[in-house]
């Protein structure tokens, strides 16, 4: 075990150690919670390859099998910053445009019932601008009707027209992928398994079905105190890997069609990939849009999905309590220097872009820092959310991650 684990595992100690002897249970009851993670894995890069890797726990507690850098996880909200990818390249293709109304794609009107006269666009979509909310589950059986679900007016937000107020919402990605499907006539998986991925040479798909079982087979368990929460394969394809029609049954092929219910591949937090890949993605916007002699994207498309569209003003958003002060198209900008944000886990003021992840007991990052041209892709899984940062809205174990990637010697090397 290296100098940095060591240090990671003692600051572990149970909060209930940690208290004064002489602390009230209520005062002890109020310390946050501590304990490890069950999987950390760490790459650090820059626009010629990987730097430094680092793979430290357990993948699967039932085998105990040892996580390694080239096992797949399921990345969160990372994986809106790749539905995001994927629509800019079909924005590049002609096929969609940031600023139409997407009403027109889909061929049904997409209001908020409190402001019928304001189009919707992808521009508002993918910047969480468009006042859908998340009240309502976005998480749809197999065989829903999106435009059905969307007609409840308890979706949206009946205080802000779209355009005027930030709030992050899940649901958005479902219909940012049904309007990629109805423009393309392609399932959203295989979409950006086609146009992003497999260009990139890159080995990931959304909800599993589009990757082969071998790496289905590698996947890293998700848990919530030691209780698999998601992706237990146990070595296999998972039998039903999208959310069941509402009969129980999970014929994709008979139920899918284009842009009828864009949230069956969980655009906005699917994604399985490994941070050798995630790596990649990071790489390819540091080369602004060019990765290992591949063009994705043009310099501009990588400076209009980067580019903060919205930065809190102090009444113009909700910001998560300071986790998210800067938002471009499916993208963060960290260390904003307003009033309330606390969206910096590296603690150095350096305004690093990329994504967050946070779901089933995952947190994970990727960040890059295009004035020097570096950027990290982590996570940690089991890691539970009130074990709060000390010098952000991050996790403690987020930012023990985002500051050793600052040092060169702080993780051992690999590749």
């Amino acid at each position: 075990m290296d100098v940095f684990w060591r240090i990671a595992a003692l600051a572990l100690v149970p909060a209930l150690l940690m208290a004064p002897a002489n602390a009230t249970a209520s005062e002890v009851a109020k310390e946050p919670k501590r304990q490890d993670p069950v999987a950390q894995v760490w790459v650090r890069f820059d626009r010629s390859g990987i730097e430094q890797v680092k793979a430290s726990g357990i993948a699967d507690l039932r085998t105990g099998r040892p996580v390694s850098v080239d096992d797949p996880v399921r990345v969160a909200s990372i994986s809106k910053l790749i539905t995001s990818i994927a629509v800019m390249r079909l924005v590049e293709q002609g096929k969609l445009d940031l600023d139409a109304d997407v009403s027109r794609t889909l061929g049904w009107r997409l209001r908020n019932p409190a402001f019928p006269d304001v189009p919707i666009t992808l521009r508002l979509l993918l910047s969480h601008r468009s006042s859908l909310t998340d009240t309502i589950d976005y998480v749809l059986p197999l065989d829903s009707d999106m435009q059905k679900v969307l007609a409840n007016p308890a979706a949206w937000d009946a205080d802000h027209a779209p355009g005027t107020y930030f709030r992050y919402t899940n649901f958005n990605f479902p219909v940012i992928a049904a309007v990629m499907e109805k423009a393309t006539g392609k399932r959203f998986d295989l979409l950006v398994k086609r146009i992003v991925l497999k260009p990139l040479g890159i080995e990931a798909c959304f909800n599993w079905i589009a990757c082969n079982s071998d790496f289905a087979a590698r996947a890293v368990v998700l848990y919530r105190e030691a209780v698999p929460v998601k992706d237990d394969n146990h070595g296999v394809m998972p039998e039903c890997p999208v959310t069941p029609a509402q009969d129980g049954s999970c014929d994709i092929a008979a139920r899918w069609s284009p842009g009828s219910n864009g949230a069956i591949f969980s655009p906005q937090g699917g994604l399985r990939i490994t941070m050798k890949g995630l790596a990649k993605i990071g790489r390819m916007l540091l080369g602004n849009g060019k990765v290992d002699g591949v063009r994705l994207l043009s310099p501009g498309s990588i400076h209009t999905l980067l580019t903060p569209v919205w930065t809190f003003d102090g009444s113009n958003g909700d910001t998560q309590d300071g986790f998210i002060c800067r938002y471009g198209l499916a993208s963060q900008t960290l260390a904003t220097s307003v009033e309330g944000c606390h969206d910096d886990p590296f603690a150095d003021g350096v305004p690093r872009a990329g994504h967050a992840g946070s779901a089933y007991g995952l947190k994970a990052g990727l960040w890059i820092d295009r004035k020097r041209g570096t950027g990290v892709a982590y996570y940690a899984t089991d890691v539970l959310d009130d074990d709060s940062g000390l010098h952000s809205a991050f996790t403690r174990i987020e930012e023990q991650l985002a500051t050793a990637a600052k040092s060169p010697v702080s993780m051992s090397e690999g590749k």
